[in-house]
């Protein structure tokens, strides 16, 4: 009994990630669908020769009060994630930074998350239709943010994952964001590139970064969930410095 209380204590963060992926992926839906279900309108945002909206162009229409508050929660959990993820690893209940670099990395993944978050929060409250160049600069906030928290999470993990090389769930969150923040970033790149001189090629690429995003979130419960059952301090550097390292790092409770 003592056992099964410890794996359910501290259990409702894992939800953090559950809950801002399945809002971000819900509401692009809903606004997809809303697009079709209307007949596929031509948004006023739209230039004359777009079939393919951006998100941006339906989310300024009726829309735009679920996507505001879509982008609120989104990148509240975004950012919860990542602060928790540090939290766990500080607090022992997860793989530990061994060194200063990783937690410097660490904390340099957290200040992108809030500068993505912040970004995603004002493109939904700077619409496209009334402000065309501060939503521009907004998203690019939102990208260039997120872009960087994921490239500075994944040398985090890394460096973790080479001094605890023997640890199949850690090696496995490595390779999950490691593939989806580098073809996420591949794909921004050609929606930059496509945007505005061949804008429904553009339009395609925003809406497959957007759903892939909602994977990049999920990572992070895989992340949080290694937790569960793990005491405050059992993964902490010290004690896996003690010659304990391969017990600890096998004895995660999945």
């Amino acid at each position: 009994m003592a056992i099964f209380s410890h794996q359910r204590h501290h259990w409702a963060y894992v939800w953090i990630p559950i809950v801002g992926a399945f809002i971000w992926f819900g509401t692009l839906w809903a606004m997809l669908i809303t697009w079709l279900a209307t007949g596929r309108p031509h948004y006023v945002s739209m230039a004359s020769n777009q079939h393919v909206p951006f998100i941006s162009d339906i989310a300024a229409d009726i829309l735009k009060p679920l996507f505001i508050t879509s982008c609120t929660i989104t990148a509240i959990s975004f950012i919860l994630d990542l602060v928790l993820e540090r939290y766990l690893r500080h607090s022992g209940r997860l793989m530990p930074n061994m060194r200063t670099r990783e937690r410097v990395f660490s904390s340099l993944a957290i200040l992108g998350s809030v500068i993505g978050g912040a970004g995603l929060i004002l493109l939904s409250i700077f619409d496209t239709r009334r402000h065309k160049t501060l939503h521009d600069s907004f998203l690019l906030v939102f990208i260039v943010g997120v872009a960087l928290s994921a490239i500075f999470t994944v040398i985090e993990f890394r460096w973790i994952h080479k001094d605890f090389h023997y640890a199949p769930r850690l090696k496995r969150s490595y390779w999950m964001k490691s593939i989806i923040a580098g073809v996420l970033i591949i794909l921004a790149i050609a929606f930059a590139g496509t945007e505005l001189k061949v804008v429904n090629v553009g339009g395609v690429f925003e809406w497959v970064i957007a759903m892939g995003f909602t994977f990049y979130l999920l990572t992070f419960y895989y992340d949080l969930r290694q937790s569960k059952g793990v005491h405050k301090g059992e993964l902490s550097a010290d004690r896996l410095n003690n010659n304990n390292s391969r017990r600890y790092g096998m004895g995660q409770v999945a």
